[in-house]
């Protein structure tokens, strides 16, 4: 069944859109294992959006295992590799 096409009264958070963009980005290859992803002040200037939005995309990425920010270096994104030494770190 082909998509529906959204419908302009449904509201679609600006998070969303952010998120949605990062999210196919990442998994079209585009940004690829290990290799930072724009910061919080490009996704501002490429989006249009608050930085408060742009960091709220990055946390939801962050939730889902897509990506893992390191203080002051940036966020990157995370290889398969990564989510399993992840979830044995949280095991011990």
């Amino acid at each position: 069944m082909p998509d529906q096409p959204q419908s302009p009264h449904v509201p679609h958070a600006p998070y969303m859109t952010v998120l949605d963009t990062l999210t196919a980005e990442i998994r079209a290859g585009k940004y690829k294992a290990g290799e930072k992803i724009p910061s919080d002040a490009e996704l501002v200037q490429r989006f249009g959006v608050a930085r408060m939005t742009a960091r709220r995309a990055v946390g939801v990425l962050r939730e889902r295992g897509l990506v893992r920010t390191e203080w002051g270096r940036g966020t990157f994104v995370v290889g398969p590799g990564d989510q399993a030494r992840e979830n044995d770190q949280a095991d011990d």
